[in-house]
C-alpha cells in the first residue's frame, strides 16, 4: 500500500479533480479557485513566456504535476522541480522531467548554483513568510541569478495567514486537511518585501492577465 500523501495541496492533485472543483480558502475570507486542470495540462502561454527568460539551470519550486518543468527541460535547459507532494513528483517524474521529493528549505541539489529559481502558480505563499522564502532563493542561486515570481495583480499587497484547500460538495463546500501557513504578494509589495530579502526586483512584467516579478541579489 503507498503511504497516504499528506501535503497541503495534494488532495487538488488527485485524479478525481475533474469531479469536483478546488479551491484555496484563506483566513481572510478570501476564496481563489485552484486551477488543476490547468496545472495537469501542456504549458500554457504564460509559462512559455516565463521559459524564455531563462537561460541555464532551473529550479521549478512547488512544481505540482511539472508543467513548468517539462517546459524548460523541452527547452533545452537543466530543469528540476522540488516539491513536498509525492504525488506532485510522481507526476512530473511520469511527464518525462526531473523532479525531487522533498521540503525546500531542507537540503537541495547543486545549492548555489542555479541560474534561476521559479514560483509560479501562488507558490510565493509556501511557508507564509515571503521574506524568509525569498532568502532561500537567493542561497539556492548562482551569483547573478534571477527569481522569478507569480504575482498578485496591483491592489492586493501582502496577506500572511491560513489557509485551506477546499472542494465543492453538492450546493455547499468541504475542507480538505489541515490548516497551513500561506501568503499573497501583489505586484507592488513585492519591492519591499525584497528589500527585507537583500534583493531587488530587476522587472514587473504581465503575461495575459497574469502579473510577475523577476528580482536579483542587491549584494
Amino acid at each position: 500500500m503507498n503511504p497516504v500523501d499528506t501535503a497541503p495541496f495534494a488532495t487538488a492533485l488527485a485524479t478525481d479533480r475533474v469531479t469536483s472543483r478546488r479551491w484555496l480558502v484563506h483566513g481572510d475570507g478570501v476564496r481563489s479557485r485552484l486551477p488543476v486542470d490547468r496545472w495537469h495540462g501542456a504549458a500554457e502561454p504564460a509559462v512559455a513566456g516565463l521559459v524564455a527568460r531563462c537561460g541555464g539551470p532551473t529550479l521549478d519550486l512547488g512544481c505540482g504535476p511539472g508543467r513548468l518543468t517539462v517546459a524548460l527541460t523541452r527547452a533545452g535547459l537543466t530543469a528540476v522541480g522540488v516539491d513536498v507532494s509525492a504525488t506532485a513528483v510522481r507526476l512530473t517524474r511520469a511527464r518525462g522531467a526531473v523532479a525531487v521529493h522533498g521540503d525546500l528549505f531542507g537540503p537541495l541539489p547543486a545549492e548555489g548554483r542555479w541560474a534561476h529559481v521559479v514560483l509560479i502558480d501562488g507558490n510565493i505563499g509556501i511557508g507564509g513568510e515571503p521574506v524568509a522564502l525569498l532568502r532561500r532563493c537567493r542561497e539556492l542561486l548562482a551569483p547573478g541569478g534571477t527569481v522569478l515570481v507569480e504575482l498578485e495583480p496591483p491592489g492586493a499587497g501582502l496577506w500572511q495567514g491560513q489557509a485551506q484547500v477546499a472542494a465543492e460538495q453538492g450546493a455547499g463546500r468541504v475542507l480538505l486537511g489541515p490548516a497551513f501557513r500561506w501568503a499573497r504578494l501583489d505586484a507592488h509589495a513585492v519591492h519591499p518585501v525584497a528589500d527585507a530579502a537583500a534583493m531587488v526586483v530587476r522587472d514587473v512584467f504581465r503575461q495575459g492577465r497574469r502579473w510577475f516579478g523577476e528580482l536579483r541579489a542587491s549584494r
